[in-house]
C-alpha cells in the first residue's frame, strides 16, 4: 500500500485491510471483485491484484506462510528487490541491504556518485554501497537508520551537514547537487485531428 501512497492516507486502509483479511488463507479465497473493492480509493489497482496473486502463490507453495528468504519473497508478483528486502529485514532480521530513496540520496552524497542513479550503471552502483556497508548482524538497524539520516539530516534541499553523523566519511563536495538523474526528454507538442459524424440525433462512435 504504501508504494506510491503517503503513510496518512494507507494508515486507514490498512487496518480496515487487516481486519478483512487476516491471514494469507482469507486473501487468497475471495474474489478479486472484494479485494478491489478493500482497495478502492488508493489507485494502482494492480497493486491489489498483484497482492491478491501473491497470497495465492504462499497459500498453495509455502502453507500460508511468508516465506524469510529474500530471494523467495521477490518471486512472488509485484515484489521487487526493494520490497523483497525490505520485508526480509524488518520482519525477518535478514542482512540484506535497502534501497529506497532516501537511501539512494545517502550513498550517493557519501560516495560523491556523479553516475545518474536511475541509469543502470548507476543502480548498481548504489546497491554495491548498500552491500558494502550492510553490518552481518542487527542489518534492519542499519537500514532504518539510513533511512532516518535520508529524511532528516541528509535532506534533498538544505542538508544538515553540519550535524551529519557520518560528515567526516562523506566525500561530497556540492551535496545539494547530488543525486545525478538523467535529463529529462524534451516535451514533444502533438497534434491530432479528430472529427464525429451526427445523423439523425445518434453519434457515431468507431
Amino acid at each position: 500500500m504504501l508504494q506510491q501512497t503517503p503513510v496518512a492516507s494507507v494508515l486507514p486502509y490498512y487496518d480496515d485491510w487487516l481486519r478483512r483479511f487476516p491471514d494469507f488463507a482469507t486473501l487468497a479465497r475471495v474474489p478479486e471483485s472484494e479485494v478491489l473493492c478493500a482497495w478502492q480509493g488508493l489507485g494502482y489497482y494492480a497493486r491489489a491484484r498483484r497482492l491478491h496473486a501473491a497470497a495465492k502463490l504462499v497459500q498453495e507453495r509455502h502453507g500460508g506462510i511468508l516465506p524469510a528468504d529474500a530471494t523467495a519473497i521477490q518471486a512472488l508478483p509485484g515484489i521487487g528487490r526493494y520490497t523483497a528486502n525490505a520485508i526480509a529485514t524488518f520482519a525477518f532480521e535478514q542482512s540484506v541491504p535497502v534501497v529506497e530513496a532516501n537511501i539512494v540520496r545517502v550513498l550517493a552524497r557519501l560516495f560523491d556518485q556523479e553516475v545518474a542513479i536511475d541509469s543502470a550503471t548507476g543502480r548498481k552502483s548504489i546497491w554495491r554501497h548498500a552491500t558494502d556497508l550492510l553490518p552481518s548482524r542487527h542489518a534492519a538497524n542499519h537500514n532504518s537508520a539510513l533511512m532516518d539520516l535520508g529524511a532528516l539530516v541528509c535532506t534533498v534541499r538544505a542538508p544538515k551537514c553540519q550535524i551529519c553523523p557520518v560528515q567526516n566519511f562523506c566525500r561530497a563536495t556540492n551535496p545539494e547537487s547530488l543525486p545525478v538523474k538523467r535529463p529529462r526528454p524534451r516535451t514533444r507538442q502533438l497534434v491530432e485531428t479528430h472529427s464525429f459524424v451526427v445523423r439523425q440525433n445518434k453519434i457515431l462512435l468507431q
